[in-house]
């Protein structure tokens, strides 16, 4: 049986920011050659064949992944630190979406907002819970409210990925609230 969790972070890694840690490139939408992606790895010492490609995309908890319509390509729905466009579909989003965190952020977060930082985008959940579990990967979490209806009102954009993760440039303090540590 394969390390399947260990392959999918190994596909995050080439998919959302290093293509080139096995020889191959993303075009602008962020979709890889399937049988670029699966040479590459068995080339770098992971056996991947498309049973276990398509095994990965369809019970990755979290929707990482998508294939195009003849599966031979493949690309990260986002959380990308490269420069591409996986085609987000701009949305209006509801009144508060949430931000999980590590405490050790929050003093910066209170003076800045929240940013991108290394990705492309703020990422945004829709419930505390889906928070709290991004936010405690880090150590001690905190979640803010993010009101996103008023920032919508105020003209800020907002996306969402194929697998319903929220997006948007940054988030201004002003539209911060902070509601629960754990």
């Amino acid at each position: 049986m394969k390390d399947l969790t260990k392959l999918s972070k190994f596909i995050a890694l080439i998919l959302r920011h290093k293509p080139e840690t096995i020889g191959i490139s993303l075009d602008k939408n962020g979709w890889a050659s399937v049988r670029e992606l699966i040479d590459g790895m068995n080339q770098s010492g992971y056996s991947v064949d498309m049973e276990t490609l398509e095994e990965i995309v369809c019970t990755d908890e979290k929707g990482r992944y998508s294939f195009n319509d003849d599966k031979t390509k493949i690309r990260a729905n986002q959380g990308h630190s490269v420069n591409v466009d996986v085609e987000l579909k701009e949305a209006v989003p509801p009144k508060t979406l949430y931000h999980g965190t590590a405490e050790r952020f929050c003093e910066s977060i209170r003076a800045e907002g929240l940013k991108p930082m290394s990705r492309l985008y703020v990422h945004l959940s829709k419930d505390v819970e889906t928070a709290v579990k991004v936010g405690s990967r880090h150590g001690k979490c905190v979640v803010f409210a993010v009101k996103t209806g008023e920032m919508a009102k105020q003209g800020h954009k907002f996306w969402i990925s194929e697998n319903g993760v929220w997006l948007t440039k940054n988030v201004p303090p002003i539209f911060l609230e902070e509601i629960e540590k754990r």
